[in-house]
Parts: structure tokens; C-alpha cells; sequence
């Protein structure tokens, strides 16, 4: 069932494990996220893995606790209290880096007791047998993007089949979800939630929408980045769109991006498990046209995750810069520092890239 879409399941792994270690990457990947580690160690390790969660506590558990302690300056986590350990749960949230914002959450949701979720894996992102063995085993399914489908009627379709899967997941196979509130990342530092995306929950629930959202038990997130993942490339692509011309991605565009993520000091990352979405909160809604409906519960969405969205010196430092009026705390020393990094980003492009980038850290602040 779903075999074209879900993750792999235990059976599976061995054959996935030799096909990772046999990848020409596989020492590149290894060196860096084991990088103290002799490569036929880390080799024979991965060719021990007979399960999903094998792989993922004697592999990706370590390796992504590695990188946080080699590009953060501190991973937290709050709120998880706030979730039933007998729920499964659709984790809804805030997209600020393609592979880290689940990632970061799996390692916390291990630490808390829990178990680790599935997580959305969008098609344009399925590059080379490494990437999809690697997510494939993490427990990653895929997920169409309008880019990927031929029409529109074709995406609705492959839509109402994801919908189906994550019913199927939390209701059936007894696995929390995470998926992001929108199609891609947040670019310009402003959170929203895609109607869209709520409208596709309720495709497989049947005519009461109250129920078939209310069965998914929806708990939002909130992910805060001190230093704003692959800021430089948003304020590019954000540039390249002010012409009013849609904005095409180049080949290798989304790896880059992905690298680029992985690889950058991110300061302290936070995450916050907001109060999960109640079915009377959800019931305040019924008898409201579809499109309202679902307006309604991403504004619900957006009134968990806003507020929860943790502001650092950055983001008040470029608020002032914008408003030209000094009105939020911090020190000449982090503002400095904020400064060197911005103007080391705008030397080579016009100046109207400040201005974007400036934007992308200040409209948390800004934004309603």
C-alpha cells in the first residue's frame, strides 16, 4: 500500500545500506558528519542496520546531534509537554531549511521519550539514489510539487493520495507526521500558513471537515534560526523575482540550497511545540463554506506558530535599521557582528539586496 510514495520499511534497509556505502559520496558524507570516525568504521556500522530504527539511532540520530553541535550554538526545545504520548499527531510547520527543520525536531522528539515521525520529501528534492536511500530510510515520503506533476487536475489527484497517506499514517500505522505549513521554504521571513495545505488534510476525511481535521490531531511548530538558513540565496532569489518574471530555479539549484543549510553557522535554533489544535477550536468553523473554512483554520494555524516564533538580536537589529529608530534591546558588540555579516553578503550585488536581506531578519518583528 502507498509503495510508490512511503518510506522504506524494515526489509528494505539492508539493500538500502550497501547502496549508501557503495556511493561515490558516501566518504564525503562521512567525513563530515564523522569526522573523528575511520570511514570503514562508519561503513561497517551502516551495513549493521537491519531496521528503520536501527538506522536511525545508531546513524542519523548521532550524525544529526553532530552537526548541531558543529554549526549551532545551541538546539532547544519547549512545549513538548503539550503533546499526548498515547497521540500520534501532524506536526505543522514553519519551513525555514529544507532538511534541518524536521531533522532538528526527530533528535529532540528522540531525547523527549518519543518516537521519531515521518516526514514530507518533496519529488523535485529526490535526486540521486544516495538522497532517496538516505531520506527513504529516515523515514521520509515523497510528496508532489506542482513543479513535478503535468496539470492541475493531476496534482489535485496526487494531493487527495497524500491526504490519504497521512490519514493512513496517524490513523492506521500509528506514526506522527511532520509536514511544512506551505509549499517551500519561507523566503522573506514572513510565516504563513497555505490554505491549500489544509484543504489537502481534509481531501481523505470525508464531508464533516471538522472531523476529518480533528482526527489528524494538528499540532503546530515553531522553528527560530538565529542566523537565517541559506539568507544569502533567499535574498538572491528574492531579487531575481522583484523584476515581476517568475523566478526559475537552476539545475542542482535545491542541493545547493540544501548544502548550503547544512553547512552554515546557524546560532542558537529553537523549537516550540505549540498547543495542538482542539476539536472545539476546529467545530467554531463548521458550517462555513470550504474556502473560508480552510481560511479559518490556517489563521488558527498561523495564531499558534507567530507568537512562538522566538525573536533574536538580529531580528530586532535589522527592525531598527529598517524603521531608522533605536526602540529594541541589544549590545554594540551583536550589532556589530550582524552588520559585519550583512555587508559581507551585499559587497558584491546592488545595493538593493540590503534592503531585501535587511527584510528577511526584521519581518518577524514586523510582520502582524
Amino acid at each position: 500500500m502507498f509503495d510508490d510514495i512511503r518510506p522504506y520499511n524494515d526489509s528494505e534497509i539492508p539493500a538500502a545500506m550497501q547502496r549508501i556505502v557503495s556511493d561515490k559520496y558516501f566518504p564525503l558524507v562521512s567525513s563530515y558528519l564523522f569526522p573523528s570516525k575511520p570511514l570503514q568504521e562508519v561503513a561497517a556500522l551502516m551495513g549493521s542496520f537491519r531496521t528503520v530504527e536501527e538506522f536511525q539511532w545508531g546513524f542519523m540520530y548521532d550524525a544529526i546531534w553532530s552537526l548541531a553541535d558543529q554549526t549551532t550554538s545551541g538546539l532547544t526545545v519547549s512545549g513538548m509537554e503539550r503533546l499526548d504520548p498515547e497521540k500520534h499527531y501532524l506536526f505543522v510547520s514553519n519551513h525555514r531549511d529544507i532538511m534541518l527543520d524536521a531533522a532538528f525536531l526527530q533528535v529532540l522528539l528522540v531525547d523527549s521519550g518519543r518516537k521519531t515521525s515521518e516526514i514530507t520529501f518533496g519529488a523535485n528534492l529526490m535526486q540521486g539514489q544516495l538522497v532517496i536511500d538516505i531520506g527513504k530510510s529516515n523515514k521520509m515520503f515523497r510528496v508532489e510539487r506542482p513543479s513535478t506533476v503535468s496539470s492541475p487536475r493531476d496534482f489535485l489527484i496526487k494531493s487527495k493520495y497524500l491526504s490519504e497517506y497521512i490519514r493512513y499514517t496517524i490513523g492506521q500505522k500509528g506514526e506522527s507526521v511532520w509536514i511544512a505549513q506551505r509549499n517551500g521554504r519561507t523566503k522573506d521571513g514572513c510565516d504563513a500558513t497555505d490554505q491549500g495545505i489544509i484543504k489537502m488534510f481534509g481531501l481523505s476525511g470525508g464531508p464533516d471537515k471538522v472531523k476529518a481535521l480533528a482526527d489528524l490531531n494538528i499540532a503546530p511548530l515553531a522553528i527560530s534560526y538565529e542566523w537565517e538558513p541559506c539568507d544569502q540565496l533567499k535574498a538572491l532569489e528574492l531579487y531575481a523575482s522583484s523584476s515581476g518574471k517568475p523566478y526559475i530555479k537552476r539545475p542542482g539549484e535545491d542541493l545547493n540550497s540544501i548544502l548550503t543549510g547544512i553547512q552554515q553557522q546557524k546560532g542558537r535554533v529553537h523549537i516550540e511545540v505549540c498547543e495542538p489544535l482542539s476539536y472545539g477550536e476546529l467545530e467554531a468553523f463548521r458550517g462555513m463554506p470550504s474556502t473560508l473554512f480552510n481560511k479559518e483554520v490556517a489563521s488558527l494555524v498561523d495564531s499558534r506558530i507567530k507568537p512562538q516564533y522566538r525573536l533574536y538580536p538580529n531580528n530586532y537589529i535589522a527592525a531598527d535599521i529598517i524603521s531608522g529608530k533605536r526602540i529594541y534591546s541589544y549590545t554594540a558588540a551583536e550589532k556589530k557582528t550582524f552588520l559585519a555579516h550583512v555587508d559581507g553578503i551585499v559587497k558584491e550585488y546592488p545595493e538593493e539586496l540590503r534592503d531585501i536581506l535587511l527584510h528577511i531578519y526584521a519581518n518577524p518583528v514586523l510582520q502582524d
